[in-house]
């Protein structure tokens, strides 16, 4: 009989949700960060589709549409590390 090899650790997932998240590396913060710049990405590409035939309008409309889609992908990378200071107050 061939000896088989596991391919991942048995991970102990009886505390529910907070053990799911952990495993993924994520808070309930960094959850909501995560929810707040897919939300802006979706805006962003709807601006984008929204662009009119004027060419002028359309380049401004087409530049503020990538610069929303460029804080949404800031927001999403670098999120948690910018809102810590705020989740982690003491007081």
């Amino acid at each position: 009989m061939p000896k088989l090899t596991p391919l991942a650790k048995p991970v102990d997932m009886s505390g529910g949700f907070k053990d799911f998240f952990d495993t993924i590396g994520l808070t309930g913060g960094g959850l909501v960060t995560k929810g707040i710049a897919a939300v802006i990405a979706i805006i962003a590409v709807r601006m984008l589709l929204q662009l009119s035939n004027d060419p002028k309008g359309a380049l401004q409309k087409g530049s503020l549409a990538v610069g929303t889609l460029f804080v949404a992908v800031i927001l999403a990378l670098y999120g948690d590390t910018l809102f810590s200071t705020v989740t982690d107050a003491k007081g």
